[in-house]
């Protein structure tokens, strides 16, 4: 029994790497071109992997969040209502999970010496945004098996990639108004990077949840075009990056 039992584990071990590595590799991947971009001054890896960890957090603050938010929505809603999954996809999930990611985005980069140039706030943002996808990743690939990893690798990573990438675009912004010392175009733009972040997040997540055959001609519509946009604006803020 003894004797057989490391080729047992063994096996156990590599099918859980198998699951980790499908799991966060994509994430891992747009990471690693996100940062390939920031050709001027590229951010410490110190402070990378904290924002990745960041990521996590915020993931984990969500859950929490979630399921208060939800309970709270099925107590003063049926679900039967049509406009049930409009709220929950913006008003309860979009506003979480981008909320939590802009706290900590927020709170970890807003007065750090390195948030220096425009791009950075990209940088960052999405790299908090990933630590929280590739997080939520692991726990539906190893809830729900292999089967899931290629369509999320597509869909939702890169969609909450997007979705950073609006946030930081606009956290760049504010931070530019705020050495400035422009209060209202900082407050302006802090609010319009969470706002898009929101709206794009809502919008993709109910088209998910409706689960028609237009909702999906819709959501397939959407996705290619907010793919499309954000890799052309992504290389549009790197070329023409600048100090803050």
């Amino acid at each position: 029994m003894f004797f057989f039992a490391p080729f047992v584990v063994a096996p156990m071990y590599y099918i859980i790497a198998i699951y980790f590595l499908a799991a966060v590799l994509p994430a891992i991947f747009l990471m690693r071109y996100v940062y390939r971009q920031d050709s001027i001054e590229q951010e410490p890896p110190y402070l990378l992997w904290s924002l990745v960890g960041k990521g996590v957090l915020a993931a984990l603050a969500a859950i929490v969040l979630e399921v208060i938010g939800q309970t709270a929505l099925d107590i003063t809603m049926d679900p039967n209502d049509p406009n049930y999954v409009y709220i929950l996809a913006f008003l309860v999930v979009a506003v979480i999970e981008e909320g939590t990611k802009f706290f900590f985005l927020y709170r970890r980069t807003w007065n750090d010496p390195n948030f220096n140039y425009q791009f950075d706030g990209i940088v960052y943002a999405v790299f908090v945004s990933l630590g929280f996808a590739a997080f939520e990743n692991v726990k539906y690939v190893f809830s729900y098996g292999l089967s899931v990893a290629l369509p999320r690798a597509i869909l939702a990573i890169p969609g909450h990639m997007s979705f950073s990438v609006f946030m930081g675009l606009f956290y760049s912004r504010a931070r530019l108004c705020a050495d400035r010392e422009e209060r209202a175009g900082t407050t302006v733009n802090l609010a319009l990077g969470y706002l898009a972040a929101v709206l794009l997040h809502g919008f993709y997540d109910s088209c998910c949840m409706i689960g028609t055959g237009q909702s999906t001609m819709v959501f397939v519509a959407f996705v290619a075009a907010m793919y499309f946009i954000v890799f052309r604006l992504i290389k549009h803020e790197s070329r023409v990056d600048r100090p803050v």
